[in-house]
């Protein structure tokens, strides 16, 4: 199932937080899943958020291939095409295996400007990156952590379910992250989500401008805090 591509530019446009608290509303029983639990490091923090259909692999570093060279060329050939399939945009999601994850950077100039030029927008993985001075120019990438070789590393599989930082994901998932990290966005919840955030930030909005005034106290706390609930 695709979906509108001006939806996805829409929530592109809110931080992954706020997709988080908007999937509470609609999807109450997604409040302690679906999302990463574990920190990032981010190849650029001031990157805006970015929303797109995931398209999943595995990695390793440790050890070469056990392929032959001709057939682990195939391979990484045939993960590359099945990035570039439709539907677009994508964020690429890598779980790194290694005992150690993060031995090896699959993450760097290269594959960072191989990637956005076959539409994908990021890569969310518990694996490491390295070229931050190069990665091509608005590609997001949240890593486990930073590191200078890329070892061995190599893609064992792609299109399969994977789990990084917490959050399971699955291929064609619509997936969405910024600096903070990143979520899975349900299809059943799509609906009710613009609504949900157009909520949020209504409610969030009276309460933060009363919070900022000169003369807030805890009684007028109180009186916005049931104003706010009040807010549909």
């Amino acid at each position: 199932m695709t979906v509108d591509a001006e939806l996805i530019e829409h929530l592109r446009a809110f931080d992954t937080p706020t997709i988080c608290n908007a999937l509470e509303i609609v999807l109450p029983e997604r409040r302690g899943h679906g999302f990463t639990t574990r920190p990032f490091v981010a190849a650029d923090p001031e990157l805006p958020p970015i929303c797109g259909y995931a398209r999943t692999a595995t990695i390793r570093a440790c050890q070469p291939s056990h392929l032959p060279a001709a057939e682990a060329k195939a391979v990484r050939l045939a993960y590359y095409e099945y990035v570039a399939k439709e539907p677009l945009p994508t964020v690429v999601v890598i779980q790194d295996l290694d005992p150690e994850p993060g031995f090896g950077a699959f993450w760097g100039e290269v594959n960072s400007a191989i990637h956005r030029g076959l539409g994908c927008l990021g890569c969310v993985t518990n694996g490491s990156i390295r070229d931050l001075d190069a990665i091509a120019p608005e590609f997001q990438l949240l890593a486990g952590l930073v590191g200078p070789s890329h070892a061995f590393v190599h893609v064992e599989a792609f299109d399969l379910p994977v789990n990084v930082h917490g959050m399971p994901v699955h291929p064609g998932d619509l997936v969405h992250a910024d600096r903070h990290g990143a979520v899975v966005i349900p299809r059943a919840a799509l609906a009710g989500l613009v609504d949900a955030i157009d909520l949020l930030v209504r409610r969030e909005r009276h309460i933060l401008n009363a919070a900022r005034d000169e003369d807030f106290s805890i009684l007028r706390l109180r009186r916005v805090l049931a104003e706010a609930e009040e807010i549909h």
